[in-house]
């Protein structure tokens, strides 16, 4: 069960250790299926139990944030239930999506790599997203928005809850 609040005082381990249990013998080659499992079943790479995993495997705890930290599909914390990404290449950066980025900040009051207080969204800009031809362009975790205006973004928002 994932965890979707921003502060937790202590978190359930029990997730992290059958996890632990489930993969046997685990080694150093272990170490990206287990972070993958982990951040399944927590949303993301909390520090207490990636401290609790090491003291479980012998794993060690700095390879595991240097890992953690290398790969951008890890998360050390907590995301939204959905993810927005905003090219800023340069595509859509002749085409103006510093408008569409800039007015994205507004109606989430978050900047570039934040997440919403209630948790429903977190704002990540991206070198480029493949689809120049759609810029500027958006998207909410699988799906793509082109030609996006600026004047667009509330009701493209309000399809996720």
């Amino acid at each position: 069960m994932r965890s979707r609040t921003k502060a937790s005082a202590s978190l359930d381990k029990t997730a992290a250790l059958k996890i632990c249990e489930s993969m046997g013998h685990i080694t150093s080659d272990s170490l990206i299926p287990i972070l993958q499992q982990i951040q399944d079943a927590y949303g993301y790479l909390p520090t207490e139990i990636l401290l609790e995993v090491s003291r479980k495997t012998g794993l060690n705890a700095n390879e595991m944030y240097g890992v953690a930290t290398f790969y951008e599909q890890f998360h050390l914390e907590p995301r939204g239930r959905h993810t927005i990404k905003c090219c800023r290449g340069t595509a859509c950066h002749v085409k103006e999506s510093r408008e569409i980025i800039s007015a994205l900040q507004r109606e989430l009051n978050v900047q570039e790599g934040g997440t919403t207080e209630d948790m429903r969204f977190t704002f990540e800009t991206v070198a480029c997203l493949g689809t120049c031809f759609l810029a500027p362009v958006m998207m909410i975790n699988n799906d793509y928005y082109g030609n996006v205006k600026a004047g667009k973004i509330k009701p493209i928002l309000d399809r996720y809850e």
